[in-house]
């Protein structure tokens, strides 16, 4: 169990607090710098009539307001178990969504899970702090392993999770939602185009959101024991997604630009970062920007490339996502069309179809370590080397 303060308990009691405050190889090789591969249709499973049991753990707003939702929207996938601090509670949500008393669990009697052949697979959706701890008691218990992003609060756990996963012969999977999202898919198709976008030179991603107004105590996000870090924890992540997956290689360098650091005393930054802004050099010669912050809402990433620009806006939204393309030259701007799908039920359906092709995963544990190596290289350049260039290994 987390042997800090702000372990299970805290995240408890600090959503508790929140509810009354609001009134109620895809990468395996991403550690050798080889290019993203393009999008790829997951392997075909056994049937439609197949579906692998999933548990939620972790009942909050994510789950409630999207996951639980996106199961109905799912071919390969079923929710069959609960994992929650509130039981008592998420009874009447289990009964609603057809899950029996004896599959809501505590995160007291979470090891038991391992006795229940009903579930295939666990989906960590609790602070990131927590996603370590249960993603290695998870593959203790023969499951398999979905986790929310960002995958850790450090490299070692990430490593953690993957070692935990590899020796129980477990699939992991990071929830980037992003890269099972029609639109995404299609505009990285068009950045793998010589013909329509040529090479790219240039990509700028915003991401972020205003917590100026957040009480501390009542949001976890804001909690750098739980989220390990600010707004690029939390919205920055998207906007290196982004980079990463348009670009279709790895940067080699960064430097940051800006950084604010955690103000202390009482406020929603005492311990995290309210802005952090940092600039990617690749191998190809393309360089990026990456912004997040914690002081204004932005959603957006910009791309120029020798035949053409791609601005995406909104780029991470649930639903309304939106791109439009300008060829070189002047030629007139147009919207990309595309179909929309629940990301999450895209996301979960994936999975399932490669766990039972026996495939690896789309988003697997090295995708996520990637970000967290990047992420954290720019949070130590932060303090020790400001607007000095570091190198990325």
């Amino acid at each position: 169990m987390p042997s800090n303060r702000f372990s299970r308990r805290s995240f408890l009691s600090s959503t508790a607090a929140a509810a009354a405050a609001v009134a109620s190889a895809r990468l395996a090789n991403a550690l050798t710098g080889r290019p993203f591969p393009a999008p790829s249709t997951a392997p075909a499973a056994t049937g439609p009539e197949k579906k692998l049991g999933f548990a939620l753990v972790g009942i909050g707003s994510l789950s409630t307001g999207q996951l639980i939702p996106a199961f109905r929207s799912t071919k390969y996938c079923k929710l069959v178990a609960f994992v929650t601090g509130h039981r008592d509670k998420n009874m009447q949500l289990a009964q609603t969504n057809g899950i029996s008393p004896e599959h809501v669990y505590t995160y007291d009697n979470f090891d038991t899970i391992k006795d229940n052949p009903d579930v295939d697979v666990i989906y960590i959706v609790l602070p990131n702090s927590m996603h370590c701890e249960y993603t290695v008691r998870a593959a203790k218990a023969g499951k398999h392993v979905l986790s929310e992003k960002p995958m850790a609060t450090s490299v070692a756990d990430c490593e953690k999770m993957i070692a935990a996963c590899k020796d129980a012969k477990v699939k992991l999977m990071v929830a980037y939602r992003m890269q099972h999202e029609p639109l995404t898919m299609k505009l990285i198709d068009m950045c793998r185009d010589k013909d329509k976008i040529g090479k790219i030179t240039k990509i700028d991603a915003q991401c972020g959101s205003d917590r100026t107004r957040n009480r501390y105590d009542a949001v976890w996000r804001i909690q750098k024991p739980l989220s390990g870090g600010g707004a690029l924890m939390d919205m920055g992540v998207y906007a290196l997604q982004s980079v990463r997956y348009l670009a279709g290689e790895e940067p080699n360098e960064l430097t940051v630009t800006k950084y604010d650091p955690p103000e202390g005393g009482d406020g929603p930054f005492k311990d995290c970062e309210k802005n952090i802004v940092f600039d990617l050099k690749f191998p190809s010669g393309l360089t990026a920007t990456v912004t997040s912050g914690y002081d204004k809402n932005t959603n957006r990433t910009q791309l120029t490339a020798e035949k053409g620009s791609l601005d995406l806006n909104p780029l991470m939204n649930y639903n309304g996502n939106k791109a439009y393309y300008t060829p070189a030259g002047g030629g007139a701007r147009s919207e990309v069309t595309y179909t929309w799908a629940n990301h999450f039920a895209s996301e979960m359906d994936d999975f399932a179809q490669r766990i039972m092709a026996g495939k690896e995963s789309k988003t697997p544990g090295e995708e996520g370590l990637r970000d967290m190596k990047i992420v954290y290289t720019a949070y130590d350049a932060a303090v020790k080397n400001l607007g000095k260039p570091v190198k990325l290994t």
